[in-house]
């Protein structure tokens, strides 16, 4: 080959190298944009405060274990810490102990928010909601925290109508009595 030639080619090598990194940066920034991730605010703000604030009628929860409440107590201090992965691990072992209890389902799939695991929150959540209260705070929780879980997966339709099921477990004494 002549020098020429090798410089022909080399040319040649080097256009196709810009356009195949334009191709490929193109087809990163042409991707759907994603919802904000929640943080532990986020949570508060979305799921827990408006639940907590709804829930006129009465609650019941039952009897916890004993090592069931340590075990969720210090969840809750590594969830404020902001430490995530524990929270989930001192959650796990409590799920081991009482697996049908809704509200620790339900304080996990809270914990799998803050860790950005939609897909896991929204199972945690489900399952809470599939053997827990139709009604009252948790039930609210449940579905604030699905509505957020499909949001965040791209379910928008999902995410509107979980918000509304949220407002209907929200059961209060009728006025005048």
């Amino acid at each position: 080959m002549t020098r020429i030639e090798t410089q022909d080619v080399t040319g040649a090598l080097k256009g196709l190298a810009c356009v195949a990194m334009a191709l490929l940066l193109a087809a990163c920034a042409g991707g759907r944009t994603e919802p904000a991730p929640i943080d532990h605010r986020g949570v508060d703000a979305e799921v827990r405060t408006p639940a907590k604030a709804e829930s006129a009628g009465v609650q019941v929860y039952p009897l916890k274990n004993p090592a069931v409440a340590e075990l969720t107590s210090q969840a809750s201090q590594a969830e404020q810490g902001g430490n995530y992965d524990q929270a989930a691990i001192l959650l796990e072992r409590a799920l081991r102990i009482q697996p049908r209890d809704p509200e620790l389902l339900q304080q996990m799939a809270e914990v799998q928010v803050q860790k950005q695991d939609y897909a896991q929150a929204l199972s945690f959540a489900t399952r809470s909601f599939d053997i827990g209260p139709r009604v009252g705070e948790i039930c609210a929780r449940n579905w604030r925290t699905i509505g957020l879980a499909r949001e965040q997966l791209g379910d928008n339709s999902g995410a509107r109508e979980a918000t509304g099921r949220a407002d209907q477990c929200m059961v209060t004494k009728p006025q005048g009595l």
